[in-house]
């Protein structure tokens, strides 16, 4: 019985320690993903003018761009995975993964060649495990992202969509990334962000019965969408990254607070296991002087007759 609640004891000391591990990863993660929220929220009014913008140039001109011209024929498509550098995240990663699995199959049933590109260590784990081609990946800045970490993501995708298919270029790029909707719901989502569809970005970010203003486009409408094609690219990869960070920090939240809930459980029924083997153990130790007693009693009481 000693035995038996020294191991109760060993595995309480050990769950309690990891409780209070994921109790100040909980708070951790609850004080980053106010401020990831923040960041959200000032980053979407700018990214939603600009495209705006993009729409009003690709709407009131009839020029060709491969910001806003769908190929005549789409033979090579590039996709954008973000996923985290670390996990005890539940679900988070494995969820946009799944969303880029599932936008890749479709590419590929039409016809389509995929080129990925990954930010995070998760999915390039993922897809280096599977031996799945990477063009290229990034990592190390998953938690907090900067702007110049969206430009640098930015480039070789804006070089890909600028170059001819025949020269190594695609046609089309589409990026997958976890919207953040809420502390308790995280989405991934896969969106198409070249070319811009211009009727479904209208419909998006015009009010109803708005009437879009008409412009004069100096020196060139081509001009001014050469000049707002990195623009548009950057912002939108910056605000699916800050998106990323807030949702990957909401799941590591809601993960460990399931995580010290249950430690905290575990610690419950093994107190409840402990007493009982430490009552079993008296009460044992209770029997035995009894025991010994009353057999020292008829010893004695043998003796004397």
């Amino acid at each position: 019985m000693g035995a038996q609640l020294r191991v109760y004891k060993r595995r309480i000391r050990s769950v309690t320690a990891t409780k209070k591990i994921t109790k100040a990863m909980e708070m951790i993660a609850a004080s980053r993903v106010v401020k990831a929220q923040r960041k959200v929220a000032a980053s979407t009014p700018y990214a939603t003018e600009l495209t705006r913008a993009v729409t009003a140039v690709g709407t009131g001109s009839n020029t060709k761009h491969p910001l806003t011209t769908q190929a005549d024929t789409v033979t090579r498509s590039a996709v954008l995975l973000l996923t985290s550098d670390r996990g005890l995240a539940g679900a988070f990663n494995s969820n946009a993964i799944k969303q880029a699995e599932q936008l890749t199959e479709r590419l590929e049933r039409e016809g389509k060649e995929v080129v990925v590109y990954i930010v995070g260590r998760r999915g390039v784990a993922h897809y280096n495990f599977r031996e799945r081609t990477i063009a290229e990946s990034w990592s190390g800045f998953t938690d907090e992202p900067s702007y110049a970490d969206a430009k640098k993501v930015a480039a070789p995708l804006i070089e890909a969509i600028e170059t001819e298919t025949a020269d190594g270029g695609v046609d089309e790029l589409h990026i997958v990334y976890t919207e953040f909707v809420s502390m308790m719901t995280q989405t991934a989502v896969g969106a198409q962000l070249l070319p811009l569809r211009l009727d479904e970005v209208a419909d998006k970010t015009t009010a109803k019965d708005e009437i879009l203003p008409l412009y004069d486009f100096e020196p060139s409408a081509e001009d001014v969408l050469d000049a707002l094609l990195p623009r548009y690219v950057e912002s939108r990869i910056y605000n699916a990254l800050l998106q990323s960070a807030a949702s990957k920090h909401a799941a590591t939240r809601r993960a460990m607070k399931s995580a010290t809930d249950n430690a905290g459980e575990l610690i419950n029924t093994l107190s409840r296991l402990a007493n009982a083997a430490r009552q079993a153990e008296i009460t044992q130790e209770i029997s035995e002087i009894v025991g010994g007693a009353s057999a020292l009693a008829d010893a004695t009481a043998g003796s004397d007759k």
